[in-house]
């Protein structure tokens, strides 16, 4: 199917596939004739699987560096990535981007509490 197609039954754009190849989450895809993009069943179903670890909170480079793992994810059923040792799992990753997240929830957390001091000190008009 062309890109178009695969994007829709992924659920995205062709812009975004063009994007994971790009990054190197997405192989290259065979080529027709007259050059344009062929992707099957099992670049949607890979396409899918990112989608699905982008919107659970990691980014585009923490998948990234771990590609040869999003194989296992489309796979039926999916595979744990440490049910296939030899490669790196997703692990560090994870615990990676879990910290990031408590920093940033923190750094939020005491931004919104100077805001509030701020406000209940009588500085609701914010110098401007």
């Amino acid at each position: 199917m062309r890109i178009g197609d695969a994007a829709a039954a992924a659920g995205t754009t062709p812009r975004a596939l063009r994007f994971y190849e790009q990054r190197g989450l997405l192989p290259p895809p065979t080529r027709s004739a007259s050059g344009q993009r062929e992707y099957g069943p099992t670049e949607v179903a890979r396409v899918r699987a990112i989608r699905r670890l982008l919107a659970v909170g990691l980014t585009v480079d923490d998948l990234a560096s771990r590609p040869h793992r999003l194989d296992l994810l489309t796979e039926e059923p999916p595979r744990r990535c440490s049910d296939s040792p030899g490669l790196e799992t997703f692990a560090p990753v994870v615990t990676a981007r879990l910290a990031a997240l408590d920093a940033e929830i923190a750094r939020l957390t005491a931004l919104r509490e100077r805001l509030a001091r701020h406000v209940a000190a009588g500085g609701a008009d914010l110098p401007g």
